[in-house]
């Protein structure tokens, strides 16, 4: 059930570690039919390990949340603040739990975010063979502003998405 569904922000060391080991996991998982095996573990390695998302929580601003349902974490989203914006960075559920309404509970999460901050936008990168991603995206209010090359390694390119 949705209502069970609480966000837990991540600050220990042992989060950290809990949440590399769920990033590796459901990348492997997910991404096999979007990138290479080779790119899946550059991004864990470069954007998604312990050490990785230690420097990302402690010297670059971003807030790393579990989303926990019943005491098991599920999922996990990623954001950072910037000026009058909110970046959601990184956003993954577990297979077993998508498709029962968690992602419209966290954007409805983050746009509260947003709110209380007065944030006038959530922005996120997309990559821009992710079609069933780029679909909830869409589904949920968020529109392609422009197709971004960045140098992210590994020949990866991404959408860039905006919701107002």
């Amino acid at each position: 059930m949705i209502m069970d569904l609480v966000f837990l922000k991540i600050e220990t060391e042992d989060e950290v570690t809990r949440l590399a080991q769920l990033a590796l996991e459901i990348w492997n998982e997910y991404f096999v039919s979007i990138i290479s095996k080779e790119q899946i573990e550059y991004m864990v390695e470069k954007f998604q390990s312990v050490h990785a998302l230690t420097e990302q929580i402690k010297n670059q601003g971003y807030e790393y949340y579990f989303m926990n349902v019943n005491g098991k974490n599920i999922g996990y989203m990623g954001i950072k603040q910037g000026e009058g914006k909110l970046l959601l960075s990184k956003f993954y559920i577990h297979k077993e739990h998508r498709g029962k309404g968690y992602a419209s509970h966290a954007i409805e999460y983050l746009v509260k975010i947003s709110k209380f901050r007065r944030l006038g936008i959530i922005w996120l990168t997309v990559n821009r063979y992710n079609d069933a991603t780029i679909a909830v995206y869409e589904k949920k209010g968020f529109r392609t502003v422009r197709t971004q090359v960045a140098d992210i390694g590994k020949g990866l390119s991404n959408l860039l998405c905006k919701l107002i």
